[in-house]
């Protein structure tokens, strides 16, 4: 970034991208604040602007507000709905990183003359021989670089993570400093979620129906509000009663089943993916390597072999996880992020 003088800060209202703009404003860059207006489900809308600009206000920099609120609608939240209708678990974040904050948003930041772009997420950036390479974060405990595998070379060299080696303590410290006193709280929901309860959007869907929960043998135990409501791994909320707890194993669309079990029933013995794609090049076949299922699950030692069209499978090294359809595998060599996939269909642990 050496000689870059304009950045614009995606500005959400939070201290994570206060704190950005603070560090970059400060290493002498003339920083611009931007921010998307986008749907909130649960409101807050007006609230959510208001903090953004009351950063923007405090660290004395310009402040731009793009209105993305039909294109996150149509490129966020109706795709996320159809997953969940479908029966799978989608990550929300993953889309909105690519297509939203570093798709479109980005792509006004730089239109308007801005020579880089900056968020407060919690990741690195290293430029190396083959091009820049994406990277954990030093504090393993914010580290995001989970949700941003759908990011390609040519967006990361335009990219600074001024946070990417702090921790949220001094993040909050730096946001202090700088005469930021009003910050949005932070959120463990999707931005547009904020406050809303998720199966209260299917409140009334004509494709969320009752139907059987099921047993692994196909014995019928009780009856679910409707798959979308249910996620892989869920225990609570089943309504199954009894001393035995019981574990959600499969949704099954085709015919409208739940099926549970014990939890000695989620380890898998790998996956297939979808919609693979890789932050450079694509490595050389099989890719021995470490994946993470869950936004603060482990990386594990895999084995991942290509398919066609975008496809893949990933096999570990014994048993894994349980294996979320809809849900982000992301590939690691180190702290670097490879790239990843999207989870399609559970493998069975080797010997079952």
């Amino acid at each position: 970034m050496t000689g870059r003088r304009k950045v614009a800060v995606a500005l959400s209202g939070g201290v994570d991208s206060a704190a950005a703009a603070a560090i970059l404003k400060g290493r002498g860059f003339e920083v611009v604040g931007i921010t998307a207006l986008i749907p909130r489900v649960g409101g807050g809308l007006a609230t959510a602007l208001e903090e953004a600009r009351s950063v923007a206000l405090a660290l004395r920099i310009p402040h731009e507000v793009v209105d993305l609120r039909d294109e996150f609608e149509r490129l966020v939240i109706e795709p996320f709905l159809a997953e969940y209708l479908a029966g799978r678990t989608p990550n929300p974040c993953v889309v909105c990183n690519r297509r939203i904050k570093f798709g479109l948003l980005m792509e006004q930041a730089l239109r308007t003359g801005c020579d880089a772009f900056a968020t407060g997420h919690y990741t690195r950036v290293e430029d190396r021989e083959r091009g820049p390479a994406l990277l954990r974060a030093g504090d393993e405990r914010k580290d995001q670089a989970y949700v941003l595998w759908q990011l390609s070379r040519p967006v990361l060299s335009r990219l600074m993570f001024p946070l990417g080696d702090m921790t949220r303590e001094e993040a909050a410290e730096v946001t202090r400093l700088a005469g930021v006193t009003r910050t949005a709280a932070e959120s463990q929901d999707a931005c547009f979620m904020a406050g809303t309860d998720l199966a209260s959007l299917f409140d009334g869907h004509p494709s969320v129906t009752p139907g059987p929960i099921l047993d692994a043998r196909g014995n019928v135990l009780g009856g679910h509000r409707g798959l979308a409501r249910y996620t892989i791994g869920q225990r609570h909320g089943l309504g199954l009663g009894g001393d035995r707890a019981y574990y959600v194993l499969e949704i099954r669309p085709e015919d409208n089943a739940l099926v549970v079990g014990s939890r000695q029933d989620l380890p898998v013995g790998g996956f297939t993916v979808g919609e693979v794609s890789f932050v450079g090049e694509s490595p050389p076949a099989p890719l021995e390597c470490r994946v993470r299922t869950r936004y603060r699950g482990p990386a594990l030692p895999c084995r991942f072999e290509p398919g066609e069209e975008g496809s893949g499978e990933v096999l570990y090294d014994g048993k894994g996880p349980e294996a979320v359809p809809g849900q982000s595998a992301v590939f690691y060599a180190g702290d670097e992020v490879l790239g990843g996939g999207l989870i399609v269909r559970k493998k069975p642990p080797p010997g079952t």
